[in-house]
């Protein structure tokens, strides 16, 4: 490597022309004025006050027709200038999803406690469902017509493909908040943890995937430590566990159609899922009049008001809006994060539920029911991880 230097008597400037004589390493060198690479057409003079380090020499194209890449940076600096910019740009965009996921966090156990309240004054789950779905769907349509939020663009085939979406959110939707209405939510959240088990073996026999086999064999803290943790519950109720049970079932059968049917359609994860909250509304309104009915509700209410106060009616406001805002930020996030990263998140997020809940509601709990809730945790970061 041969290096020829012209010294211009006005710019102090030197010309670099550098020849390829040999694949030897070529060592840091320092030049205080400005790079003019030499046969070039269009000459490009950078005036600097610090010395310049070539950082690498790189070889472009075929070997008859070499062409070197210099890349530089100031004395002072550790980096070349473009590797700096990325650097800055991914540190930002961690900055970016741990905020997502605090968000995340932060609203689904808001969620969780208001929830709870409300289900402990007002046992109708079905209207607590639905208020949910109709809240966040009121919010996005009001969105939509101050164009605070684009509106997607959708056809008569978008929402054909999200109906079976839409059926399976509204079951593991009810079947969740049923389960709530009647176990503690920590025990609801330990139960959900075994979700993954039904993820593993719907598609396995009914879609004939196959997985290696650490997925399996982390199935088996999941099953075992959801069995450990149900046995010694304090409070079991069969209700409150098959709800949870139903609730995993639906959703596992909710990514997978949403999975198969959404590809290749062009909406974002916060406009699909206020589409998603408007068709399981659609669904599930004349269903919950079915099962409670007006006169129910209307005389729960008004024990709920005598014995609470004004503030049951905060409590109402606050489950609907902040189930929409957890749900909202979690579908956000799957735009930005890879499924496994969303998948411990999700792990995180259930052990902050469950922690919360326990603290707030003085759940009674035994060493070996925590033991138990610790174990499914575990297993779901290691299935986690096994299908990463």
């Amino acid at each position: 490597m041969s290096f020829s230097i012209k010294q211009s008597a006005l710019t102090s400037c030197f010309d670099v022309s550098i020849h390829k004589r040999s694949s030897s390493t070529i060592c840091r060198h320092s030049f205080s004025p400005a790079l003019n690479l030499r046969n070039n057409p269009r000459r490009t003079n950078l005036s600097v006050s610090k010395p310049l380090h070539i950082s690498s020499i790189e070889s472009i194209g075929e070997e008859k027709k070499a062409v070197i890449q210099c890349k530089a940076y100031e004395a002072d600096k550790s980096q070349p200038v473009e590797a700096a910019g990325q650097v800055k740009s991914e540190a930002a965009n961690r900055v970016k999803i741990g905020v997502y996921f605090a968000t995340w966090w932060a609203l689904n156990v808001v969620f969780n406690i208001y929830n709870k309240k409300v289900l402990n004054a007002y046992p109708y789950p079905w209207l607590t469902s639905t208020l949910s779905l109709a809240c966040g769907s009121l919010m996005m349509l009001i969105s939509w017509a101050t164009r605070i939020a684009e509106a997607p663009k959708t056809d008569f085939e978008f929402w054909k493909t999200l109906f079976p979406v839409a059926v399976a959110h509204t079951i593991g939707h009810v079947a969740a908040t049923v389960s709530m209405s009647k176990v503690a939510v920590s025990f609801t959240h330990i139960i959900k943890s075994g979700e993954p088990a039904f993820s593993v073996l719907v598609s396995r026999f009914l879609l004939g995937e196959s997985f290696p086999l650490s997925v399996y064999l982390s199935l088996i803290p999941i099953i075992g430590g959801c069995a450990l943790s149900a046995a010694t519950e304090l409070n079991f109720n069969m209700t409150g566990f098959m709800g949870a049970m139903i609730s995993n079932l639906a959703f596992v059968l909710r990514n997978i159609f949403s999975k198969k049917g959404m590809k290749g359609k062009s909406v974002s994860g916060m406009n699909y899922y206020a589409c998603l909250s408007l068709l399981s509304l659609a669904i599930l309104t004349p269903f919950a009049i079915a099962v409670e009915g007006p006169q129910m509700w209307a005389a729960g209410w008004e024990t709920a008001l005598s014995q609470i106060g004004p503030q049951f009616v905060w409590w109402v406001a606050a489950q609907s809006i902040f189930y929409h805002l957890y749900n909202q930020v979690s579908y956000m996030s799957l735009d930005e994060i890879s499924p496994l990263t969303f998948s411990v998140g999700n792990t995180m997020k259930r052990i902050s539920v469950i922690v919360s809940s326990i603290i707030i509601f003085h759940t009674p709990v035994q060493p070996v029911n925590a033991l138990g809730a610790a174990i499914a945790i575990l297993g779901t970061f290691l299935y986690s991880q096994a299908k990463a």
